[in-house]
């Protein structure tokens, strides 16, 4: 029955329009075929009961380093697969790979270490390109990232790495360095979304980054300027530039710790639910239940601990990751008092948008069939990527015919 239809039934379908509170699904060859009210008979089609459940798109996280005990920048193929199929356990269907600042030879074997995985995963979370998160960083800006690689853009360096692959689709960078407004209308050029990153910028250098192609803040809150004061006078940092910059998008990590509710709710009221992004920033100890860990790659990389939902430094001054998944994006929006049918859109139309693709992001017909399926918990009980079921928590009640 590989090619057989499936058909998803008795399910409060969150849409672009609406929630169809009892919908069916029909999904042939991969795609959505029908999104209907109601029950429908469709010959020869496997059947699941959804139960009453959500169904919803699959998450899109356009912002991750690892979880399930791997990172990306580990440089193996397995931690690519590994960690692909971790976040898919929790509802997420499409990630972009992310890196952190680190020598020009360890990037470069990362990469390498994508194309070969890309083209084995089948049972995780599809890879939507890579996201490069630094070097080229505010060093009073640069959190956990590793200060020996931070410097200015060097065109022939960025240059070099983008004629070699094409699986680079975003890079973050801070846009008030020398050489940092260059960079991004090169590497625009080359199809790759500049991001405002670890950077002490004032409003009028996030303004003049946005012109150029800074249309997204990374992290937003984090490693980021806020208002600060220069012989005596106020200047507006990237915090305020990201509010005031109506169509700036940003990123958020809601996890409810690196953001707590008010600035969660803050946010949501001043940008909207079409500007922002839900993002886990997850590491290696997302989906684990280690009190320790490393941040990076695995031989070299900074101890840290874990508690309170979160990866801290050892002498807890500071966080040093998230531990979220997706699946807690959700729940702790909603626990903010943020209108389920919106949260979602943060976590599937909304950063699919960002990312320039269209084939994902939303339940309507012709769109790539990547589903999830969720309780009024947001516990997952089912994640769907192009048709195939690649977990399941309930066995779904599936009825062949």
């Amino acid at each position: 029955m590989e090619n057989a239809d499936l058909k998803i039934y008795n399910g409060k379908l969150i849409t672009p329009y609406r929630v169809i509170k009892n919908g069916t699904i029909l999904i042939r060859d991969g795609v959505i075929a029908d999104v209907v009210t109601g029950t429908i008979d469709y010959a020869d089609a496997i059947e699941i009961d959804a139960g009453g459940k959500y169904i919803a798109p699959g998450f899109v996280d356009i912002h991750v380093h690892g979880g399930g005990g791997y990172d990306f920048m580990d440089n193996t193929e397995d931690a690519f697969l590994k960690i692909a199929q971790t976040h898919a356990r929790y509802g997420t269907t499409t990630m972009v790979p992310t890196t952190l600042t680190s020598s020009i030879s360890d990037l470069l074997e990362t990469i390498t270490c994508f194309e070969k995985a890309d083209k084995k995963n089948v049972a995780g979370a599809q890879f939507l390109g890579m996201h490069l998160e630094g070097p080229y960083f505010s060093m009073n800006q640069r959190g956990a990232q590793d200060p020996r690689y931070i410097r200015d853009p060097d065109p022939q360096e960025y240059q070099n790495i983008l004629s070699q692959t094409n699986v680079i689709k975003r890079w973050s960078a801070a846009p008030e360095l020398k050489g940092a407004i260059e960079f991004a209308r090169y590497i625009k050029s080359q199809g790759v979304l500049p991001s405002l990153a670890h950077t002490d910028a004032i409003y009028e250098e996030a303004l003049l980054g946005f012109e150029n192609g800074y249309t997204l803040a990374t992290h937003l809150y984090s490693g980021m300027s806020g208002v600060t004061r220069r012989n005596a006078f106020r200047y507006a940092g990237v915090i305020e530039a990201a509010f005031l910059i109506d169509d700036m998008d940003v990123e958020i990590i809601a996890d409810g710790i690196h953001l707590p509710a008010p600035l969660l709710q803050l946010v949501y009221k001043i940008k909207g639910s079409s500007h922002i992004a839900l993002i886990t920033d997850a590491m290696r100890a997302a989906g684990t239940s280690a009190t320790e860990s490393i941040l990076g790659n695995n031989q070299n990389g900074l101890h840290v601990i874990v508690e309170d939902g979160v990866a801290k430094l050892p002498d807890r001054t500071a966080f040093a990751g998230s531990i979220a998944t997706a699946d807690r994006l959700v729940q702790t929006m909603v626990n903010a008092g943020i209108p389920l049918a919106d949260t979602i859109q943060m976590i599937t139309q909304t950063p699919a948008r960002i990312m320039g693709t269209t084939h994902i992001g939303s339940l309507v017909a012709g769109k790539q069939a990547d589903l999830v399926i969720f309780n009024e918990a947001i516990e997952i009980d089912t994640t769907i990527i192009k048709g195939k079921i690649v977990y399941s928590k309930s066995g779904n009640n599936e009825k062949h015919p």
